[in-house]
């Protein structure tokens, strides 16, 4: 855990925000590179990546204020709301405010929805490798006390430590105990599933099915490492359940019944 990147006077540069910052870059190469395979403009797909990213930090955002207003926002300044650097953010809460944004845009341009889509979607799953990363140095999203071999532990003050501190777990001078290092799961994950969906992207027989490949293969994925969280509130476990896992249910529904429903008109190969 290392959240400050760089100290330059007043200003504080976040490790957290640095990693958004790299997610969106990669991102943004990556998938206009693949735009390429697909006719489309660079520029447009630039366009839509900087909506994208727009609509993913406000829906994140907004979805982790709603969710821990009380905890950690409710007592606070309300300029802590904007604070989206000290870490804070939802993905799924993310991926709506992605998909509504993205889709005006495309909309708006008249693009080829699907095949945006498609090339769009490696490029998120990278994206939250980097994400994730940014989790870890904040010291957000860790796991459930744990004995294995690879557990981490976190310092004194962290988020981690403060919640096993309360519960009487450690002591004013110690470290967390050793939890599951859920951020690397995820980042691991993710890393998978972008090669999965690199690999499907070159051979494809229908737009529109790295999309729906990607909301099946995420809900699958964060909800497997939902399963070794330890960050979240008793009360927000419903059913057993995690919200996204909760969330994941619908999107994984939402992906198979895309990959049913797209029409069959086979791809135009480049060339």
């Amino acid at each position: 855990m290392h959240p400050i990147a760089l100290q330059l006077g007043s200003l504080t540069i976040h490790w957290y925000g640095v990693m958004i910052a790299l997610a969106f870059l990669t991102g943004l190469w990556t998938a206009t590179r693949r735009a390429r395979r697909d006719n489309i403009p660079g520029d447009k797909i630039a366009d839509v990546t900087f909506w994208l990213m727009a609509g993913a930090i406000v829906g994140a955002r907004a979805v982790y204020v709603a969710t821990y207003w009380q905890a950690e926002f409710a007592e606070q300044p309300w300029t802590e709301i904007f604070m989206v650097q000290h870490g804070g953010l939802v993905f799924y809460g993310g991926l709506i405010g992605a998909v509504f944004a993205a889709g005006l845009y495309v909309r708006w341009k008249r693009l080829p929805l699907w095949k945006v889509a498609d090339v769009l979607a490696p490029s998120i799953a990278l994206g939250s490798i980097f994400g994730r990363v940014g989790c870890l140095l904040n010291g957000c999203c860790y796991g459930r006390v744990c004995s294995l071999r690879w557990a981490i532990r976190f310092p004194n003050q962290s988020a981690a430590w403060l919640q096993q501190f309360q519960q009487g777990l450690v002591g004013k001078s110690d470290p967390s105990l050793p939890v599951h290092p859920t951020e690397i799961y995820d980042a691991l994950l993710n890393l998978v599933l972008y090669l999965g969906l690199a690999w499907l992207f070159r051979r494809k027989k229908r737009d529109g099915q790295v999309f729906a490949a990607y909301l099946m293969g995420y809900a699958v994925t964060r909800s497997f490492v939902e399963c070794f969280r330890g960050d979240y509130p008793a009360n927000h476990i419903h059913g057993g359940l995690t919200p996204a896992q909760l969330v994941s249910i619908p999107i994984f529904i939402a992906g198979l019944a895309l990959f049913a429903l797209l029409p069959r008109r086979p791809v135009l190969k480049r060339g």
